[in-house]
């Protein structure tokens, strides 16, 4: 008795549910709502391109030539410093040893050098006597030179000594601020080229703009054209731009994420523009949509020259 009914139940609500499904997929799915209205070019004809922010000294990741344990650090995210002042010093116990070692090794050979002169001009003074041979003065003027040879190689290995503990305190190349700040006191901090900068530096009083513009309209860009930024997300943040100079190698496109593996098969222009923040919430590393006008001036008539007609 049940499955009498059971199996035409089921069949029934299968019937159903498929005439639900269908009705639903035939239903016009609305376009979801942009989170911001995308930018409108203010120019009748232009260059559409993608730019990222950047430091008008471009990014400088500051890395360490001594590698060590980070023991002091006078900087902070956001710090600006100029030029030559500290950022970071490694542990320099061991080197500041070595120096005082060597130090003390420049006196001894010093003193050494002192005594060689002082038997070489008192043995000068004998020789005409007879008391000492020509022989003895050559080996006395030998070893003056000896010990000079000694001074001059200890001054060098101390001058190289500090020149290493010069290095091991990283210094700002130019005037510019602290907009990344991975190195920590007591970590370790390895020389070279790493993935993450120990310090990512740069002069944002003036920012520059790197645009990628398309290969194919790489030749409708011209320098002085006036060029308008529209901050990515939101179109009522925009700046005039100022043409800086082009990057005369097509480069192939990377795309924007911060990830340099990233690629897709297009070469770009890049063109470096320049702007001013001001007091905008403008940061180094956002992108921007770029216009590049590039509306021709109509041509104005000319009246025709005597005896010319047209």
């Amino acid at each position: 008795m049940i499955r009498k009914y059971l199996l035409p139940a089921l069949a029934f609500a299968g019937i159903v549910l498929g005439i639900y499904v269908a009705i639903q997929g035939a239903k016009t799915v609305k376009p979801a709502t942009p989170v911001a209205a995308p930018a409108q070019s203010p120019y009748k004809d232009f260059v559409a391109g993608a730019g990222i922010i950047e430091a008008s000294t471009e990014n400088i990741a500051i890395g360490t030539i001594v590698a060590g344990v980070v023991a002091r650090i006078y900087v902070e995210i956001g710090s600006n410093v100029k030029a030559g002042a500290p950022l970071f010093t490694i542990d320099d116990r061991a080197q500041l040893s070595q120096i005082a070692l060597l130090e003390a090794s420049v006196k001894v050979a010093e003193a050494q050098l002192t005594a060689a002169k002082d038997s070489l001009a008192f043995d000068e003074k004998l020789v005409s006597t007879g008391a000492v041979t020509k022989e003895d003065t050559i080996n006395r003027r030998n070893a003056v030179i000896i010990a000079e040879a000694q001074v001059a190689q200890v001054k060098a290995q101390l001058s190289a000594a500090t020149t290493v503990l010069e290095e091991m305190t990283v210094r700002a190349p130019v005037d510019g601020q602290v907009m990344q700040l991975k190195v920590r006191l007591g970590e370790y901090a390895p020389s070279g080229v790493l993935a993450t900068p120990l310090i990512m530096f740069g002069n944002v009083n003036l920012l520059h703009l790197r645009v990628d513009v398309d290969e194919n309209d790489a030749w409708r860009v011209k320098p002085g054209a006036p060029a308008l930024g529209c901050l990515r997300g939101s179109k009522d943040i925009t700046t005039p731009l100022k043409f800086v100079r082009f990057e005369p190698y097509v480069v192939p496109k990377v795309s924007l994420t911060g990830d340099s593996t990233e690629r897709v098969d297009t070469r770009v222009l890049q063109v470096i523009y320049s702007f001013d923040r001001g007091d905008r919430q403008i940061f180094v590393g956002q992108q921007m949509d770029v216009f590049i006008d590039n509306t021709t001036p109509e041509a104005k008539p000319t009246a025709p020259a005597p005896g010319e007609h047209f």
